[in-house]
């Protein structure tokens, strides 16, 4: 999987667009739990920084879904 990810857009197959975006998904997810891991240690000059982070995190998330989505459909 990891050459899927490092190769070239324009040559991956369809079946290998959605893996990557699968692993793509599952790495924001990971993402996601660090950051909420960051924020339970209530640093409260991080606390904006991380939630505006966890929104984005959680929009591209949703994002990549609805695409992998359309591929698959």
């Amino acid at each position: 999987m990891r050459n899927a990810v490092l190769q070239i857009r324009e040559l991956r197959t369809e079946s290998e667009r959605r893996r990557v975006l699968r692993i793509a998904v599952r790495q924001l997810e990971r993402a996601d739990l660090y950051l909420a891991a960051v924020s339970a240690l209530e640093l409260p000059e991080a606390e904006a920084a991380i939630d505006a982070l966890r929104d984005g995190v959680e929009d591209l998330r949703g994002h990549l879904i609805d695409v992998r989505a359309r591929l698959a459909g």
